[in-house]
């Protein structure tokens, strides 16, 4: 059973965390609040060995629901801070290759929580990445998806699923080449529109803004792959919780120190 100390150190952590959160918001410049977030979801599995249940299960599917469970929240969080694009790694391409006693659960987890977003009428949902990779089922469900949520307003929520930024950034070059070769055009002419412009505007995220601020959970401080195209110019930020622990008051600590920061774009 837990000790008195830590029921006290909890009690006093319900009170004073949401006081923290509040001056915190209060005091965020919205002029400065990134328009376009990514967040790379680490950490479920870890955090399920970590936190066992009651019947001490410490299952990736565990972890993996309850870090499914969280995206609301982060969705709320966003909407309140004014972020207008939220790209969400839910999966890597690599991690298709785990054991299919993993990797099947997890892939169900993904379907239903992307149907749940969908269902919520609130944000438009785009999935993005190697969709061809991907179960037939479980692409006909991100499709259908897609179609019932375009153009609602709100966050726009591009949910990373089977998703590389190295493959992203070959399918972007292989789909201008096809464009151009469809167009009639020879392999010269082909190499001659290669540039940066229109890579950009071949790529899963064709149409939207860059992400002004990169989110990494779990300790972890690397991209690992995501977004490598359009984090050319991204803030990081990388937070020691967990995913399925992740607070808002992580996510407002992240907004303030985005906003605390002279952006130079490379320059």
């Amino acid at each position: 059973m837990p000790s008195r100390n830590n029921l006290l150190k909890s009690a006093a952590k319900s009170v004073l965390y949401p006081l923290y959160e509040r001056r915190l918001l209060s005091r965020l410049d919205f002029s400065q609040t990134p328009h376009h977030v990514g967040v790379i979801l680490d950490g479920n599995r870890r955090w399920s060995k970590a936190n066992p249940s009651e019947s001490g299960d410490t299952s990736s599917s565990r972890g993996h629901k309850a870090g499914a469970e969280k995206i609301v929240d982060l969705l709320d969080w966003c909407e309140e801070a004014h972020v207008g694009v939220l790209t969400i790694w839910l999966l890597s391409n690599q991690n298709l290759s785990r054991p299919a006693e993993e990797l099947e659960p997890l892939l169900a987890i993904i379907g239903s929580t992307v149907e749940d977003l969908a269902r919520r009428r609130r944000w438009e949902i785009r999935p993005v990445g190697s969709m061809e990779l991907l179960p037939k089922p479980l692409q006909d469900r991100l499709l259908e998806v897609a179609e019932k949520t375009k153009g609602i307003k709100g966050v726009v929520v591009n949910v990373a699923i089977g998703y590389g930024g190295r493959s992203e950034i070959a399918d972007a070059v292989k789909s201008l080449i096809v464009e151009g070769s469809k167009a009639g055009k020879s392999p010269d002419e082909i190499a001659k529109s290669v540039n940066v412009d229109e890579i950009s505007r071949h790529l899963y995220t064709a149409g939207l803004p860059d992400p002004d601020l990169v989110i990494r959970t779990s300790g972890e401080q690397r991209l690992g792959g995501f977004l490598l195209w359009q984090s050319a110019h991204s803030e990081f930020y990388f937070c020691e919780a967990y995913w399925p622990d992740f607070r808002k008051l992580d996510f407002l600590r992240a907004l303030r120190a985005y906003s605390q920061r002279h952006r130079r774009f490379g320059i």
